[in-house]
């Protein structure tokens, strides 16, 4: 199960999400978005869990929970939208 992870304190690390969420299961993998540009989070990540009811059982009890004074806003994540290519250029 892929879940988002949303309003992430900046400071957030790959290996603080993995502990929070390992919690409730197995965690195969947890990623904390990183802005190409500045190298500093963008604030949301995602959390891989291969088992569905512990991956369901860390939504619920994750969502809304503090993590340095930040509500977190947390669930299952949805599928990436094919991006048309850009034309590049003006019209």
């Amino acid at each position: 199960m892929n879940i988002y992870v949303g309003n992430l304190p900046y400071s957030t690390t790959d290996d603080e999400l993995m502990k929070v969420f390992s919690q409730y299961g197995t965690v195969s993998s947890a990623r904390v978005v990183m802005d190409y540009a500045t190298s500093r989070s963008r604030g949301f990540g995602f959390v891989e869990m291969p088992n569905q009811s512990e991956g369901q059982q860390a939504i619920e009890k994750l969502n809304g929970w503090q993590m340095q004074g930040r509500a977190l806003k947390v669930n299952e994540a949805r599928p990436r939208e094919e991006r048309r290519p850009s034309r590049g250029g003006r019209y």
